[in-house]
């Protein structure tokens, strides 16, 4: 008998760190090779992880809440000596104090007495970070001893490529600060913090975490306290996400909303005409949103203020077209990104929604494949919503809200120029733009442009 090591994968070049979100399998259980035995939830992305063998669990080492980083062991699999094939091997685990989770599985302050250095990473914007001088001794693993290597590989040190990218859109000197993760490394909690926190860099008494609101969520007066018979839950991590990323965009970005109807009848009936045809060679069912898709990337090459980022007193105007669109998930919300949206087709664009959306709910996205949207769309309209104002995803400056489609009566001109009442089919469309950058006319003419190109859609080629 062997027993193999499980460990915590890393799910991207930028990913330090996973929490163990729940155990699909039990100490005891029987695993196949490739199976899924557990669930992580990263920066990025939520994951099913498989067996790398077959076998039984033996022992299981991270509970369920726990973060710990990449290539921890998380647990072991005992198999048939030999039966393992090309398992990778497993880094050697941290020791006990750099296991220790980021957050505790309750979710409340540590025991009385126990050092809050041990307990989870702060959860509170009024808990600055630490100069890096006062940990001078440590050093992350596989790093230069004392203050060896260029400032480059001091920082990689500090931090993944994600977090320095944060930080120099916000101006933040990572080599100033000493984060919550091993030997100091900076999280993107810790940067959050710094930004929610105005960018103090100076040590402040560490406060216990709070099990009512994930990191990076300000609190305003007293916390809610549970009356009798109420339920009492832990955010998940996702939702503690999605809390701190809508906290952080509506304090950074000036939230305005347009609302435009649009008339979707040519684009109903084109669908309907060739849904068929289109179906039967695609092998793909054929919705509205392909459609809106492509009226969407023609606009943004119009408007490409839409179409990029705000780095301090800097605009990046972004050349890709990569459109995040949200999908809702039975444990919260996930934004896939279509990249280079406008070098596919009606096809293409159809592909790619429905394999994204498909594997978002199977859990089964890549990192990357949540990154780097340049713009984003919400469809809330699925559920009957008629309109809405999305919050702008930072560091995007705009997201388009479609809400529902359905049969309304319009007046609209005769072939003789007078006016009758006909039946068509229409959305309201809403566009939150951060006005720091783009002006409502701008914003106006985006939205108009994308009215005018679905109501004049052309009919597909023979």
């Amino acid at each position: 008998m062997a027993r193999i090591d499980v460990v915590m994968p890393q799910m991207g070049e930028s990913i330090a760190e996973g929490t163990m979100s729940r155990w699909l399998k039990k100490v005891g259980d029987a695993v196949k090779r490739d199976e899924p035995i557990f669930e992580i939830s990263t920066d990025k992305v939520d994951a099913e992880i498989p067996s790398p063998t077959s076998g039984v669990l033996a022992e299981v080492l991270v509970t369920e809440g726990q973060t710990v980083p990449v290539q921890t062991v998380v647990a072991r699999i005992e198999t048939e000596a030999g039966a393992v094939a090309a398992v990778p091997a497993a880094a050697p685990p941290p020791s006990a104090s750099a296991v220790a989770p980021v957050s505790a599985p309750s979710g409340g302050p540590p025991p009385k007495g126990e050092s809050t250095a041990k307990s989870a990473a702060p959860s509170h914007p009024s808990t600055a970070l630490a100069p890096a001088a006062s940990q001078g001794g440590q050093r992350a693993p596989g790093a230069p001893a004392g203050n060896g290597g260029s400032m480059e590989e001091r920082l990689r040190t500090k931090s993944s490529p994600l977090v320095r990218k944060i930080a120099a859109e916000h101006g933040i000197e990572i080599a100033g600060l000493h984060g919550s993760g091993i030997a100091g490394r900076v999280t993107k909690r810790d940067i959050m913090q710094v930004i929610e926190s105005g960018g103090a860099r100076t040590a402040a008494p560490r406060v216990a975490p709070s099990m009512h609101a994930p990191a990076a969520v300000e609190h305003h007066g007293p916390l809610p306290e549970p009356w009798a018979g109420d339920i009492v839950e832990p955010m998940s991590r996702i939702r503690a996400l999605t809390a701190e990323h809508m906290a952080l965009s509506r304090r950074t970005n000036a939230h305005v909303t347009s609302f435009f109807e649009i008339d979707l009848t040519r684009v109903a009936r084109i669908r309907a005409k060739t849904r068929a045809e289109f179906e039967k060679q695609a092998g793909e069912k054929l919705t509205y949103l392909p459609f809106i898709l492509t009226a969407v990337t023609a606009a943004l090459k119009q408007y490409p203020i839409l179409n990029a980022s705000v780095s301090g007193a800097n605009i990046i105007y972004r050349k890709q077209y990569n459109l995040g669109i949200a999908v809702a998930l039975d444990w919260g919300l996930i934004v896939p990104v279509i990249k280079r949206a406008d070098e596919l087709s009606l096809v293409g664009l159809t592909r790619q929604l429905n394999d994204l959306a498909n594997r978002a709910r199977a859990k089964k996205l890549r990192p990357e494949e949540v990154q780097d949207a340049t713009f984003t769309i919400t469809n809330p309209g699925v559920f009957g919503s008629l309109m809405g104002t999305p919050i702008i995803p930072v560091p995007t400056t705009a997201i388009l809200g479609i809400g529902a489609i359905e049969k309304r009566p319009k007046v609209i001109a005769g072939p003789d120029g007078e006016d009758t009442i006909a039946i068509r089919t229409c959305a309201y469309f809403s566009l939150s733009f951060d006005h720091r950058v783009i002006d409502g006319a701008v914003a106006d003419q985006f939205l108009a442009t994308v009215k005018r190109t679905l109501e004049s859609y052309p009919e597909p080629s023979a």
